[in-house]
């Protein structure tokens, strides 16, 4: 269950949290056109921070842009409703969502002059995955649901409608006693995990999903990065799932799942069955990073006090 927190910004001004309610007739409630970002504050020696705060604002203005979505807020003023939310809360760590959806008006698929609508809430959440994923990974069923085709869901976006597929996946595979789903493209490459991305581990070589049928996590991004600055060779490119089967480790990464090992799919144990070193090497700078221990990576955060 969600905790609450005491306000919700909406449309530039703060609600309390019961009272932040919309229209039934919400156009995007019938129709699954909104878009929407997750993103996390972490506790650090100097107040809590946001991870890469303007990256996830990027992507949501870039999500809005590919849908003809016009937000009625700037980059800026988007940042700084996220920082303010965070402070008014009085909270240290949190999830973030902001949200933009088109509003109460018209009711056939065309929109016509609705209103766009913003939002930003903020509660608190653990490991997505849980506590234990995170320390011994998961176990995770390929899906018999594919990941959309690039010309039928446009990748880039982070669509609230994209999420039944995953959410169908991801029912699957938990009533057949797995963790999480796994989706392959429609060629039958390995694509993502119903709300994460996926890396191997394979003779020493970091591996991910090419950017084809995945969204472009933020994530994502950062591992690449972090395993460069480590000398880890990082290669995107398709990959079967025979050779995630065989692969010597597994990880998912997102900013809900943040650095979840994998430790066995489709009743196939991932390397020795239990994160790895690699695996568990990323996760502990990703984490020293995300919570101010890496001076490094400093520019990442932004601080809310």
């Amino acid at each position: 269950m969600l905790k609450k927190t005491e306000k919700i910004w909406m449309d530039g001004k703060f609600v309390d949290w019961d009272d932040a309610n919309v229209h039934i007739l919400t156009h995007s409630m019938h129709y699954g056109l909104a878009v929407f970002e997750g993103i996390r504050c972490y506790e650090t020696p100097k107040g809590p921070a946001i991870f890469r705060l303007k990256e996830h604002v990027d992507r949501l203005f870039g999500s809005a842009h590919i849908f003809l979505i016009k937000i009625p807020f700037t980059r800026k003023e988007m940042e700084d409703a996220i920082v303010e939310t965070v402070r008014l809360n009085k909270i240290k760590e949190c999830y973030i969502r902001p949200l933009v959806y088109i509003g109460y008006g018209a009711m056939g698929l065309y929109p016509k002059d609705n209103p766009i609508n913003v939002s930003i809430a903020v509660w608190p959440w653990g490991a997505y995955l849980g506590e234990d994923g995170l320390n011994n990974g998961i176990r995770v069923k390929v899906s018999s649901f594919i990941r959309s085709h690039v010309n039928y869901n446009m990748t880039r976006g982070k669509v609230c409608g994209y999420y039944v597929n995953s959410q169908i996946a991801k029912k699957e595979a938990i009533s057949c006693g797995f963790d999480e789903a796994l989706l392959l493209d429609t060629e039958g490459y390995v694509s993502e995990g119903s709300g994460e991305n996926i890396f191997i581990v394979r003779k020493g070589v970091l591996k991910t999903t090419s950017l084809t049928s995945i969204l472009q996590g933020v994530t994502r991004d950062s591992i690449i990065e972090i395993a460069r600055n480590e000398g880890i060779p990082v290669v995107e490119d398709v990959f079967t799932r025979d050779e995630l089967y065989i692969s010597d480790e597994a990880f998912f990464t997102g900013t809900a799942a943040e650095v979840t090992p994998i430790r066995e799919v489709d009743n196939r144990a991932i390397g020795e069955g239990r994160p790895g070193p690699v695996t568990k090497k990323l996760q502990s700078i990703f984490f020293d990073v995300v919570k101010g221990k890496n001076k490094k990576y400093e520019s990442w955060l932004t601080y809310v006090d």
